[in-house]
């Protein structure tokens, strides 16, 4: 119906996200530490939790690209993974409209597999047919620019740069139509011209009436892609509103007396 409101894709009611870090790091925090402290039967080392998202609170709808911002440690990544299902609020809730995606730079690609492979079995995972997927692989590889000076697609992953994988799993995991679609910094890695890209492969699936979030320490990259951005400082919003209202905020809190 013309004029009608965009309907709620995601919504976060009152999100707390808390998690444990045991020992201090270095040696205790080893596999073969843990080994032995089972052998043993030695005590487990100190444990903290780690209350990385308090309190969160905010409705995204169809067709919208939010941009979250926030400095290291602010709770950004940990947000995403909990909208994403990965991992369980502590309080609170999260209901979501389908099942959100979640592209990272840690994304899991097969080393030994090619950039084509990987293609494939990407667009498998997706839940594509086989035909589909076969017909999607060499758009995919155009689209990452794997193969713009040399046959990439046909060399295991593990001859690939970090901005050659980067771009490729952003190619897989935007090929297909999401409702939801969480960036974790996946746009930082590749030259002008894939960013370029990329933004725009953003505005089509925005288009199509999915829901984009980007998390991203390229302001611009924000600033160009997403209408409405979310700061978040400590684990809490800072900020919720028009793209160049927050982070202009954020700017001048980046260059305050107080942050230096």
């Amino acid at each position: 119906m013309a004029g009608a409101e965009p309907r709620p894709t995601i919504i976060v009611d009152g999100l707390h996200v808390t998690y444990r870090v045991y020992g201090a790091g270095g040696a205790a925090g080893t596999p073969v530490a843990a080994l032995r402290r089972l052998v043993t039967r030695a005590p487990a080392p100190t444990m903290r939790e780690v209350h990385a998202v308090r309190g969160v609170s905010f409705v995204a709808h169809e067709g919208e690209a939010i941009g979250l911002i926030g400095t290291n440690g602010s709770g950004k990544s940990t947000l995403l993974q909990a909208i994403a299902g990965l991992l369980p609020p502590s309080q609170g809730h999260v209901y979501t409209q389908g099942q959100p995606s979640l592209l990272g730079v840690h994304a899991a690609l097969l080393s030994d597999l090619s950039g084509e492979r990987n293609a494939l079995l990407g667009c498998l995972a997706m839940g594509m047919t086989r035909a589909d997927a076969r017909r999607a692989v060499p758009g995919i590889l155009e689209f990452s620019g794997i193969n713009e000076r040399d046959d990439f697609g046909s060399l295991p992953m593990r001859t690939y740069s970090s901005g050659m994988a980067a771009r490729l799993k952003f190619a897989i995991a935007s090929a297909r139509r999401h409702e939801v679609l969480l960036i974790d910094e996946a746009l930082a890695t590749g030259d002008a011209t894939f960013r370029s890209r990329s933004e725009e492969r953003v505005r089509q699936m925005r288009a199509e009436a999915g829901t984009v979030f980007l998390v991203s320490h390229q302001i611009n990259a924000i600033r160009d892609t997403c209408d409405r951005t979310i700061w978040l400082e400590g684990g809490t919003i800072r900020l919720d509103g028009p793209t160049p209202d927050v982070v202009a905020a954020y700017e001048a809190f980046s260059k305050s007396p107080q942050r230096r």
